[in-house]
C-alpha cells in the first residue's frame, strides 16, 4: 500500500535518507486494519556513529549563525509544514491510527507553531549586562549545549519532533532523533522538511530503533543532553543512564492526572472536558485526566449524559473525516488496555459503557466508563494510556484535594466549577505541573508543558524550554588593578 509522503528509507542522516538492511527488520503496521505499511530496519552501530558525528560536525556552523538567522530557517519550515497539512496529516493517520479529524488540527499543525514560536524567538536569545562596584561589571552569554538527543513516543510522532527539535535548533544546538518504533514514519518528514527550509545537512538527524538503538545514544559521550517523552519506567531507566555522564535531560513522563467536577459545574462543559481527557487519541496521551472526582450530588446525571454523549461517537474509517474515535495504536496497547479493564471489573468498579474490543480488523476497542472506582483499585492508580474513563465520587473540598494528590504522578489536573475562586483555590494546591480551570487538555506552545513528582523533570514548550537547551556563561570583568594578598 502507498500513501501520502511515504518515506524513502528508514533514517535520515546528514541531509539524506540512509538505509542499512542489516538492521533488525521494523515492520510498520496501520492499527486501523493491521495492514503492514512499510518495513523500516533498525538502525546498527554504524547508522547511529554517522548520525552523531553529522549532529556534531553539523552543531558547530550553525551555533556561528545569528539567532535571527537560525529563526528565520524555523519559521520557513513551519510555513512548509502547514502548506503540506493534509499529506502530513494522513501520513500520521496511517502511522498512529488516529483519526484524520484529529491530525489535520492537532498534529503537524502543532509541530508548525512550535518551529514558528522558537524560530521568533531565536533572535532573542540574549545575556545581561551585570554592574558591579567599583567600576567593574559582568556580562553572561547563553550557549547550546551541543548535540542534543530526542527520543519519541509514540502517540503525537511529528509533534514531539517538532517541540523537541524548535527549542533545541533555535538554541544553536543539533539533534539526532529517535521515533517510537511503533511510529517512526512521520518525524523522517520533520527532518525532510527542516533541509528544505535551509537547516544544514547533518542538524537534525533521525535513526530508528528501540530501545537497544536509544540506549547507546543516551550514553554516547557527544550527546550533551536527552530530552524523553515517555512512560514513567522508561523515564527513570533514560534519567539513571544519563546522569552517568552529568547530561542535561528534560523528562516528559506519564500520569494519573485528577480531573475534578464541582456540583456547581456546567454539566456539559464538564462532560466534554473529560471526553477531551480520556477518548481523545482514543485515549493514548500522557496529560489525560483519567481520575474524573464527580461531586457525589451531580454523579448520576454525569453518568448518564456522559453515556448519551459517547454514543455521539463515530468509530470508523480514520481517513474518513467523519470519524471522531480511531483505534489503539498497537495490538499490544490493545491488550494492556484490556487487562486493566477486566482489573476493573474483578475489583467492584461498575461497568457503565463500552468495555469490549469492536469485533472488526486491526485495534479497536470501546469508549468505557466506570463508576463507583475507588482509590485503591488498580484503575485508579495505574496509567491505563487507553479509552478508559474512571468516575469517583467525593463531597467535601478538602477531601478531594488530598486524594488527587495521592499518587506518585503529577503531570496534570483540572478543574470544573462555576465559582473562580474555588477554581484558583483548589488549582493552587493540586500538585500537577499543567493545570486546567473549566478546560483540559489545551497545550499552546506558548504555555509551558511538564509535570512533576515521578511524572517529569523540566518543562517544553514556552520560554521555559530555552533554558534547559541552553547553558549560562558568566563573564568577570575587572576594570582596575588586581590585588591579592601577597
Amino acid at each position: 500500500m502507498t500513501y501520502p509522503t511515504q518515506p524513502e528509507a528508514s533514517h535520515f542522516v546528514n541531509g539524506q535518507y540512509m538505509e542499512d538492511d542489516t538492521g533488525t527488520p521494523l515492520p510498520v503496521i496501520y492499527p486501523a486494519t493491521g495492514e503492514k505499511i512499510a518495513q523500516l530496519h533498525e538502525a546498527t552501530p554504524k547508522v547511529l556513529d554517522a548520525a552523531i558525528s553529522a549532529a556534531e560536525a553539523a552543531q558547530k556552523e550553525w551555533a556561528k549563525l545569528s539567532g535571527m538567522e537560525r529563526g528565520r530557517v524555523l519559521r520557513r519550515a513551519a510555513d512548509i509544514m502547514r502548506e503540506r497539512n493534509h499529506d502530513l496529516s494522513v501520513l500520521e493517520t496511517m502511522d498512529t491510527g488516529k483519526p484524520y479529524q484529529e491530525t489535520s488540527v492537532a498534529d503537524a499543525t502543532s509541530g508548525a507553531d512550535a518551529l514558528e514560536y522558537f524560530g521568533g524567538l531565536a533572535a532573542s536569545l540574549t545575556g545581561e549586562h551585570i554592574p558591579l562596584p567599583g567600576g567593574d561589571w559582568a556580562y553572561t552569554i547563553r550557549e547550546p549545549l551541543g548535540v542534543c538527543a530526542g527520543i519519541g513516543a509514540w502517540n503525537y510522532p511529528t509533534q514531539i519532533a517538532c517541540w523537541k527539535a524548535a527549542p533545541a535548533l533555535a538554541c544553536g544546538n543539533a539533534m539526532v532523533f529517535k521515533p517510537s518504533e511503533t511510529t517512526p514514519l512521520s518525524a523522517l518528514k520533520v527532518a525532510e522538511i527542516l533541509m528544505e527550509a535551509g537547516a544544514p545537512a547533518g542538524l537534525f538527524n533521525v535513526v530508528q530503533g528501540k530501545g537497544g538503538v536509544g540506549a547507546p545514544l543516551v550514553t554516547d559521550p557527544r550527546i550533551a543532553k536527552v530530552s524523553l517523552t515517555g512512560s514513567v519506567p522508561t523515564g527513570r531507566k533514560v534519567y539513571a543512564a544519563a546522569a552517568e555522564g552529568m547530561k542535561h535531560v528534560t523528562m516528559e513522563l506519564g500520569g494519573k492526572s485528577p480531573m475534578v467536577v464541582f456540583d456547581d459545574a456546567s454539566l456539559e462543559d464538564a462532560i466534554s472536558g473529560a471526553i477531551l481527557g480520556n477518548f481523545y487519541s482514543t485515549g493514548q496521551v500522557c496529560s489525560n485526566g483519567t481520575r474524573v472526582f464527580v461531586h457525589k450530588s451531580i454523579k448520576e446525571a454525569f453518568l448518564a449524559r456522559m453515556a448519551e454523549r459517547l454514543k455521539d461517537a463515530v468509530i470508523g474509517d480514520p481517513l474518513d473525516e467523519a470519524t471522531s474515535f480511531g483505534p489503539m495504536v498497537s495490538e499490544a496497547q490493545l491488550q494492556i488496555v484490556l487487562g486493566f479493564i477486566e482489573a476493573g471489573k474483578s475489583e467492584g468498579a461498575r461497568l457503565v459503557t463500552g468495555g469490549n474490543r469492536i469485533d472488526k480488523p486491526g485495534c479497536w476497542i470501546e469508549p468505557t466508563v466506570f463508576a463507583d472506582v475507588t482509590d485503591d483499585m488498580t484503575i485508579a492508580r495505574e496509567e491505563i494510556f487507553g479509552p478508559v474513563l474512571s468516575v469517583l465520587d467525593f463531597e467535601d473540598e478538602d477531601e478531594v484535594i488530598a486524594r488527587a494528590n495521592a499518587t506518585p504522578y503529577g503531570l496534570s489536573a483540572g478543574v470544573y466549577t462555576r465559582d473562580l475562586q474555588r477554581g484558583h483555590r483548589v488549582i493552587g494546591q493540586l500538585q500537577a505541573g499543567s493545570c486546567f480551570i473549566n478546560s483540559y487538555n489545551d497545550a499552546p506552545v506558548e504555555v509551558p508543558f511538564g509535570g512533576v513528582k515521578a511524572s517529569g523533570v523540566g518543562r517544553e514548550n514556552s520560554k521555559e524550554a530555552i533554558a534547559h537547551y541552553s547553558q549560562v556563561k558568566s563573564v568577570y570583568v575587572r576594570m582596575g588593578e588586581t590585588e591579592a594578598p601577597f
